[in-house]
């Protein structure tokens, strides 16, 4: 059965694709995907997009549930809860679950990031598929077992990618770059929890974080693909219906600004030394974000066209790439820049990857490169609408961080009314190289 189900998923993308991506590229470059926004009667925000050109739906639960709301001391909790609802849930274990949905020709998944925790369905949109797809995501969604072995079994599955993990200098940079730059705030821990906090973690936790957490107060759900909207209207009462109502969490701790420069240093039996320096950034909603996300296009976002990659990699050959990058979130996100070097280059990589950002906050950047810049961002902005599943992402951000409907639609009119003096003043406002964070992992000297 779901071998034929997975070859009637491969007929109609195969069959539809070209059309569906043709017509998507024009829409999106002409006005973007039309957004339809309403409540449930339980509270639940819905965001909604029609689309007809493959007979699928893409559908996502998201909840303030993410790391941020971990307790102290069992830090990895929500990530936990949230990785363990499809692996016992209505008396049901993970293999029934999964036969299940791939008996249905649907796709399940979940995800834990700091700020959220999402559950997705991805299903042919035939009445007889979808309908007991949804009701399999709303057995896993409200009544998940945590059975003892289990918890254990994903615990031990956690640490083993901790321990994978402690193996790569970019995931070692990265990880002592949150520790110092967000002291004080939970974006300074691993999402994974650490292997002293995950050992306290019990299955009471784990049904408390869910009973807490996962509730229609703190729920919005996203729909995307081959239904109407009335279609919509009662999926989303469905799928949400069984959700205790609760309340959504008040409270959410600000990001403090750069407060002085730091040098961490972490010996590591690499072959070179990863360079990763940065500072706290922006937020979703930033008034700043178009006028920094075209200026980090131009210093190190836009590839083999960015300035860091040219003054690193094409005049000096100090290093195989280089980039630059906010990750905004709901507090700050970080500004990072990052490369990796030989250990003889190491002083030398670093002092140009510092100075080509401080020649950029100082100076901007020219006419040339943001007409580039420009072209090249609106010209491949379609690309990210050119399938429901992406959509289904962005509504999903645009949803949890409560930005303008008209966010996709305008998208490119804003990166089009970006001036060099916008990019100036907002990287010279919100940057200041001098209090950067460096972390240099590899064969290095570590600091006492």
């Amino acid at each position: 059965m779901s071998n034929q189900f997975h070859k009637l998923i491969n007929y109609f993308i195969s069959h539809f694709i070209g059309i569906g991506v043709f017509i998507l590229l024009n829409s999106a470059v002409s006005a973007g995907p039309l957004i339809q926004h309403w409540e449930t009667s339980s509270g639940v925000r819905v965001y909604f997009v029609e689309s007809h050109e493959l007979p699928m739906v893409d559908l996502q639960l998201v909840f303030d549930a993410g790391s941020v709301r971990d307790p102290e001391g069992k830090r990895g909790l929500a990530q936990l809860t949230n990785s363990l609802l499809d692996q016992a849930a209505g008396g049901m274990n993970a293999d029934d679950i999964s036969f299940e949905f791939e008996r249905l020709g649907a796709e399940f998944s979940a995800r834990g990031a700091s700020d959220t925790a999402s559950i997705s369905l991805r299903s042919l949109s035939n009445k007889d598929l979808l309908e007991p797809a949804l009701d399999m995501l709303k057995i896993v969604l409200t009544s998940p077992d945590f059975p003892e072995d289990v918890i254990d079994r994903e615990r031990n599955r956690i640490l083993v990618g901790i321990q994978r993990k402690n193996q790569s200098p970019g995931a070692i940079a990265s990880e002592r770059f949150d520790e110092v730059v967000f002291a004080g705030h939970p974006y300074a821990y691993p999402n994974e929890g650490t292997p002293e906090s995950l050992s306290n973690i019990i299955r009471n936790d784990l049904v408390r974080f869910h009973s807490d957490f996962y509730v229609a107060k703190n729920a919005m759900i996203t729909l995307v693909g081959d239904i109407s909207l009335r279609q919509a209207e009662f999926i989303a009462e469905s799928v949400t219906g069984d959700l205790p109502l609760g309340s959504a969490p008040r409270y959410f701790p600000e990001v403090q600004p750069a407060a002085k420069e730091a040098l961490i240093k972490v010996a590591h039996p690499s072959s070179q030394v990863h360079i990763l320096l940065g500072q706290p950034g922006m937020k979703y909603g930033d008034p700043d974000y178009f006028p920094l996300y075209v200026g980090n296009h131009i210093l190190g976002g836009g590839g083999l066209v960015s300035r860091l990659f040219e003054e690193v990699r094409e005049k000096r050959g100090l290093s195989y790439g280089a980039s630059s990058y906010f990750s905004p979130r709901r507090g700050l996100g970080p500004f990072q820049a990052s490369i990796s070097t030989r250990e003889d280059q190491t002083q030398e990589g670093l002092d140009v990857l510092k100075q080509t950002i401080k020649d950029f906050v100082d100076n901007g950047p020219t006419q040339d490169e943001l007409i580039s810049a420009k072209k090249n961002i609106t010209g491949g902005f379609p690309l990210r609408l050119d399938s429901n599943g992406k959509i289904s992402g962005y509504l999903s951000v645009i949803g949890f961080y409560q930005l303008p409907l008209d966010y996709l639609e305008t998208f490119n009119e804003k990166v089009e009314s970006v001036t060099l003096n916008d990019i100036k003043d907002a990287f010279q406002r919100r940057l200041d190289p001098d209090k950067f964070v460096t972390v240099l992992v590899g064969p290095v000297q570590a600091e006492d």
